[in-house]
């Protein structure tokens, strides 16, 4: 059986990880590992996918969370696990509780997850474009304020997402960019193509979190357009034609204290 080895970031100091669609038991377009409980994969699948993800982190399958995501800036105070599929529309948690892993699903947005050690309390985001413009990454890092968090002791990592290179815009993401801050244009590179732009999500989200104080940030600088073999991608789905997808998990939990 192949595991479901995740990849992780050097400055964060809880259990966490970064998987990729290898080490799963789903087939065809969701191969292998898809952790979305909201596709046409087979619902078996999917809980055996979950199952080896949470395992990987030391995590019974039943406490492994996810939300309905749905590209805003609602942030979700968790205090006990529910079940899978029945989480609330919202794009990012928070908890203070040992034993709870924070799910978040992304086939090319930005994942990123949130630690502070000394306080024990995690965070976990799903920032796409709107997400990110909208003020997800500053949702969560006030959502873990008000539970005892403090900004210069957060660490923070942006996992595998769309790189700039591969990630064509048009006008509307470069207006809404630039409506949200000046500074915006930094991450909006000439495009290929009349009236097109190239943008650094990436990059842009680590800039929300330097701006609002967080003690350390990282991305891990992995493209999932162009990594077929350890990504699932939603524009590379579309430029495709369409069809099914999957989706790979991010997860962070608490540490024993």
């Amino acid at each position: 059986m192949t595991e479901a080895v995740p990849l992780r970031s050097p400055i964060l100091p809880m259990p966490h990880g970064f998987f990729t669609r290898q080490g799963g038991v789903s087939e065809g377009p969701y191969a292998a590992l898809n952790c979305s409980v909201s596709g046409q994969d087979r619902p078996e699948h999917v809980t055996e996918n979950r199952a080896r993800a949470a395992a990987a982190l030391d995590l019974p399958p039943h406490a492994l969370l996810g939300l309905t995501q749905v590209h805003g800036i609602a942030v979700i105070r968790v205090t006990e696990p529910w079940q899978a599929g029945a989480g609330p529309r919202a794009d990012a948690m928070v908890t203070d509780r040992v034993g709870i892993g924070l799910g978040i699903v992304t086939a090319d947005c930005a994942p990123v997850l949130f630690v502070d050690a000394e306080a024990g309390i995690v965070g976990a985001a799903h920032a796409g474009w709107r997400g990110a413009v909208a003020g997800i990454i500053e949702a969560t890092l006030a959502a873990m304020t008000a539970l005892g968090a403090a900004p210069q002791r957060i660490a923070a990592a942006i996992g595998p997402c769309i790189a700039q290179s591969s990630y064509e815009v048009g006008p509307d993401l470069r207006e809404a960019v630039l409506e949200a801050n000046d500074a915006g244009a930094a991450f909006l590179a000439p495009g290929q193509r009349a009236d097109r732009w190239q943008f650094d999500l990436p990059g842009y989200c680590l800039a929300r979190l330097l701006a609002a104080g967080v003690g350390s940030a990282a991305a891990l600088g992995v493209d999932t357009l162009a990594d077929e073999a350890r990504f699932f991608s939603h524009r590379r789905r579309t430029r495709a034609g369409g069809g099914p997808i999957g989706h790979q998990i991010s997860i962070v939990r608490l540490g024993a204290r």
